[in-house]
């Protein structure tokens, strides 16, 4: 490995000394490293051409690079700097260690299922918009507490039309972030799936779907008391949605490869930042 780009969270003021830190000591491996600063959203793709990327920050930087790193190929060292970090598993004290593993081969790397969005427009049934993420895809009204009529279908079958907040669809590594506030069930995030979530839905016995991954969801913007609405990937800059456009959703070939984040780790987050299995804080 010869070039590595370090992402550094500008939110979090310890990532610039840590990166100092980490080029300096990349630089004496005989591996180049360069800087991208990301303020929690950015639609640009600077990692090709090297070969693998460090991120300073929390979940949300992880997500950055996954977006862009996934269709490369390039493995993502993710250190953590925020609070939860359950994908942002390598700890701060421990990357040196850590790295040495990766740069000598020796790390577990785990690659983690994407999803993608496709808007067809409801004036002429083109591509209006695409994106792809490592978390989640929702569809909510642009302001809050706002209930939206949804028909949403999973390989053609109808599941029926959903009057709620919002729907969440996401992948397992995302069953741990919006979803599970929504009241979804936490997926092992080594597994392949896609989960329904609904938000705040009108009818009490709607519950989220967990689905195959080999299937596509498919969901149409229904006329509603709130005219807007949008879709957010990976909590990123919305796309704003017209009455009868019609939202694809599917897992995508590409996964991203992320360093040290390993079932172990995934586990021990639970307990210690959601404690998990009922302890006095819970």
């Amino acid at each position: 490995m010869k070039k590595c780009l370090i992402v550094v969270n500008t939110h979090k003021k310890e990532s610039h000394s840590l990166g100092k830190k980490i080029s300096e000591y990349l630089k004496k491996t005989g591996i180049q490293s360069d800087f991208y600063s990301f303020d929690g959203f950015s639609e640009e793709n600077p990692f090709a051409g090297n070969d693998f990327v460090i991120t300073l920050g929390g979940d949300g930087t992880v997500l950055f690079a996954a977006r862009g790193c996934a269709s490369l190929g390039i493995p993502v060292f993710p250190v953590n700097l925020g609070e939860f970090g359950f994908i942002a598993s390598v700890q701060v004290d421990s990357w040196k260690t850590e790295l040495d593993l990766f740069l000598s081969g020796n790390a577990k790397i785990v690659q983690r299922s994407m999803v993608q969005a496709v808007v067809l427009s409801s004036k002429d049934g083109c591509v209006a918009y695409s994106g792809c993420g490592l978390n989640d895809i929702v569809v909510t009204a642009k302001t809050a507490a706002r209930t939206i009529l949804l028909d949403v279908a999973y390989n053609y079958v109808s599941l029926g039309k959903f009057k709620a907040d919002g729907i969440i669809i996401s992948t397992p590594t995302g069953s741990t972030a919006y979803s599970s506030s929504a009241g979804g069930p936490i997926i092992d995030p080594e597994m392949e799936a896609l989960l329904l979530t609904p938000i705040n839905s009108f009818s009490l016995s709607t519950r989220p779907l967990v689905l195959s991954p080999k299937g596509e969801v498919e969901i149409t913007v229904l006329p509603s008391r709130e005219h807007e609405i949008i879709l957010t990937i990976d909590g990123q800059k919305p796309f704003e949605l017209q009455v009868g456009d019609c939202i694809k959703i599917r897992q995508i070939a590409e996964k991203v490869k992320l360093v040290g984040c390993t079932t172990e780790k995934f586990y021990e987050a639970l307990q210690s930042k959601l404690n998990w299995a009922g302890g006095p804080h819970a």
